[in-house]
């Protein structure tokens, strides 16, 4: 599917949060759209498989569209704890809710995971929802997502990595803090923008922010291998990694 035809669905099903989210953060909607391309790869080597995939921190169903998009042999629970946003992502998709491909979870990521049985997801997919969270509730998501996983599975995350250098990570968020104001203020949304300031500076605080060096530590501490770091755009990133089949 051509890109403009893609933002012309995605306008359609997600209307204002899709065209919103392009003009404050484009990288953002990119690495959304990355996520839904690696399931589509995995997908395409399990082509006779029915795949279960557990989406974490759904939101408005911006990825959750993506991953939708990437083939009809694949069933998501969407997790999201924000029922505000949930509701929207149910209104959104009800059209694959109502087909049995999609359903919600409305608790934290945590606490869904230690619901889930251990070796029961083929994909565990998220995008802008791990970074949010504080380090140690990260490392304890992290751990869960090996557990849940079945073995050969793929943990896919577009998110924001932040960069090893500081210095650099300083001047790209400056960077982005005045594109901003620019794209707001010419909005008249200051709202938002006091939103998304605020954010930063929680992303950034030292109990939350996650680097990249260390972010991919724990995921081999956790047991990952074939541990990938793609498609770095400024503080953004994609990683995926794999649970390692018995016996490798």
């Amino acid at each position: 599917m051509e890109q403009q035809q893609l933002d012309a669905m995605f306008s359609g099903v997600i209307g204002q949060d899709y065209e919103m989210l392009k003009r404050i953060c484009p990288l953002a909607a990119e690495m959304s759209r990355l996520v839904g391309l690696e399931v589509g790869k995995y997908r395409s080597e399990h082509a006779s498989e029915k795949l279960n995939i557990i989406e974490l921190g759904g939101g408005t169903g911006i990825t959750t569209l993506n991953i939708l998009l990437a083939g009809d042999n694949l069933k998501i629970t969407s997790v999201d704890s924000e029922p505000t946003m949930q509701d929207q992502a149910r209104q959104n998709l009800k059209r694959w809710s109502d087909e049995g491909r999609l359903v919600f979870s409305g608790e934290d990521a945590l606490s869904a995971l230690n619901k889930t049985e251990s070796n029961s997801a083929d994909i565990m997919a998220t995008a802008y929802t791990l970074h949010n969270f504080l380090n140690d509730y990260r490392t304890g998501v992290i751990q869960e997502i090996y557990r849940v996983l079945k073995p050969g599975g793929l943990f896919v995350n577009g998110d924001r990595y932040a960069l090893d250098d500081i210095d650099a990570h300083t001047r790209q968020n400056q960077l982005d803090v005045s594109h901003w104001f620019s794209v707001l203020t010419k909005m008249q949304r200051l709202d938002l923008l006091e939103h998304w300031i605020v954010h930063l500076m929680s992303d950034e605080s030292e109990n939350h922010v996650m680097r990249e060096t260390p972010a991919l530590k724990k995921l081999r501490e956790a047991g990952f291998t074939d541990i990938k770091l793609t498609h770095r755009q400024e503080v953004n990133a994609l990683v995926t990694a794999v649970k390692p089949k018995k016996g490798c």
